[in-house]
């Protein structure tokens, strides 16, 4: 098993930043991909980024892309999302997956963290 801890949600005005993290314990040979997901209230879940630990290869949600930044620590299986530019509508539960990449931007989420909240106020 892989057991995920996300760090670093919070509230934020609306252009400003936050960093989250996730860091992985357990069987971490398990994935080779981890990624961020978000769902507000009464909207279906959303792919935000996805990175491939060994080579860094990263992918990202149009809405994001550019304004966030996903990067690993593999020494402390840790992945980040540095998120700039924030806006209301970006107001979500914010996950963290880790699983198995399929080739390009697909890949298998497999385990997941709790989830935090990140407010974005306008």
């Amino acid at each position: 098993q892989v057991q995920l801890v996300e760090s670093g949600g919070g509230s934020v005005q609306a252009g400003g930043s936050l960093k989250l993290s996730c860091a992985a314990s357990g069987n971490t040979w398990r994935y080779n991909c981890m990624g961020w997901f978000r769902q507000a209230p009464g909207r279906e879940r959303e792919e935000v980024a996805v990175i491939y630990t060994a080579s860094g290869s990263a992918y990202y949600a149009d809405s994001v892309r550019g304004r966030f930044t996903i990067s690993r620590d593999n020494a402390k299986s840790t992945v980040y999302l540095q998120m700039n530019s924030l806006k209301a509508e970006e107001t979500a539960m914010y996950y963290c997956a880790a699983g198995r990449g399929l080739g390009g931007s697909t890949w298998r989420p497999d385990y997941w963290g709790q989830g935090m909240q990140v407010t974005v106020s306008s």
